[in-house]
């Protein structure tokens, strides 16, 4: 054993080391993003609200009256934005609940889409693309059905940059909180995921946003569709979106507790892993430095666990576990910054478990992040 430790501890030190790396020159980042609300246009520019449904019924009623109340008018009180909902071929209540909605709203738009209508595009793109026809606004906003904004400054707040130059604006998606495993680990994920692309994206290297709350201009979004990869994904756009307009300074991240939304998460692991496949499917089309960072990162956080528990059972335990706690105590600050930043709880039992658990998740996904697409976007 104590041989098998001494040739052990090199790897696991190796690994710790290029860990380190990461945090200090990716993820430090997240101390540069203001805390404060960015609520300072003094004037403000249309913005068209976007929203693909499918039998999204139950959603809209409960989400789409926050989507409708945001504070965001000229200096005459005459609002400035409008909302465009796509029904794509639902066979729910949504085409009525929708109606019921524009009879209040006259700034809402609808457009149905039936299930004999050929596509340009596949999946949601060709929704996304059927709201751009009617979209008269340079500045649009993208969010889903099942989304909350965490307040009614969050347009104002996500489409900031916009007015100053910017032409994408990732923001952060987070999910309701309950008791269970799974939505401990969904919601660890999705923070760990945001610190990985909002790191990434301040280091010049942006390679990612998430759909369900994410701002650009008009341009930057007939860029993306113009480019080859947007016709192989049903999904995805949200990735492409990034990578084919983002160029590390025309891309910014805006992450407050006011400036978030928020959705229910799955309930059951087999529905979060087939929405977990669907997203990672997009990775095949990251940059290829992208895909080498992120794939080194990946693989050496899986070293650092296996090399770890093995040197548990050797004489070298004890520099193992020092060591090991040096990480999980530098990491942990990381987090509890992203937390401030997003308004999320942080638990640092939770955050242990987490972090071996996605050890496993790599393992599990790694045939959609390299060889598959899902074919469908619902």
């Amino acid at each position: 054993m104590v041989v098998f430790g001494e040739v052990l501890v090199p790897v696991f030190l190796l690994c710790i080391t290029i860990q380190l790396a990461y945090t200090l020159f990716f993820f430090v980042q997240l101390f540069s993003l203001p805390d404060e609300d960015d609520t300072s246009i003094t004037d403000p520019q249309p913005v068209t609200i976007i929203i693909c449904a499918k039998n999204e019924a139950a959603n809209l009623r409960n989400n789409l009256p926050a989507i409708m109340a945001q504070r965001y008018s000229n200096a005459s009180g005459i609002s400035m934005y409008k909302v465009i909902v796509v029904n794509d071929a639902s066979d729910d209540d949504t085409a009525n609940v929708l109606e019921g909605f524009k009879s209040l709203h006259p700034n809402l738009n609808i457009i149905h889409i039936s299930p004999q209508d050929v596509g340009v595009f596949p999946g949601k793109k060709f929704a996304l693309s059927k709201a751009l026809t009617i979209a008269d606004s340079d500045f649009l906003l993208l969010t889903d059905a099942d989304c909350t904004p965490a307040s009614d400054s969050w347009l104002m707040q996500m489409v900031a940059s916009l007015h100053k130059g910017k032409q994408l604006v990732a923001g952060f998606g987070a999910y309701k909180a309950d008791s269970s495993l799974l939505n401990g680990f969904i919601r660890w994920e999705t923070l760990h995921t945001f610190i990985q692309y909002t790191g990434y994206t301040l280091s010049g290297m942006p390679y990612m946003a998430v759909g369900r709350n994410l701002a650009c201009t008009k341009a930057a979004m007939k860029k993306a569709q113009q480019s080859p990869e947007w016709s192989k994904l049903p999904s995805g756009d949200d990735d492409l979106l990034v990578n084919a307009v983002a160029d590390g300074h025309n891309i910014a991240i805006v992450a407050t507790p006011s400036s978030i939304t928020t959705s229910a998460a799955k309930t059951t692991w087999a529905d979060w892993l087939q929405q977990k496949q669907r997203h990672v499917s997009t990775g095949k089309y990251y940059k290829t430095s992208t895909k080498l960072l992120l794939g080194l990162y990946a693989l050496t956080h899986s070293f650092v666990w296996f090399s770890f528990l093995m040197l548990l059972f050797t004489e070298m335990w004890q520099l193992a576990l020092g060591v090991m706690a040096v990480r999980l105590v530098i990491n942990i600050i990381i987090q509890q910054r992203a937390c401030r930043l997003t308004g999320q709880q942080h638990n640092i039992f939770l955050f242990i478990l987490a972090d071996i658990g996605w050890m496993i998740y790599n393992f599990a996904l790694s045939p959609y992040i390299l060889l598959k697409n899902k074919q469908r976007w619902t």
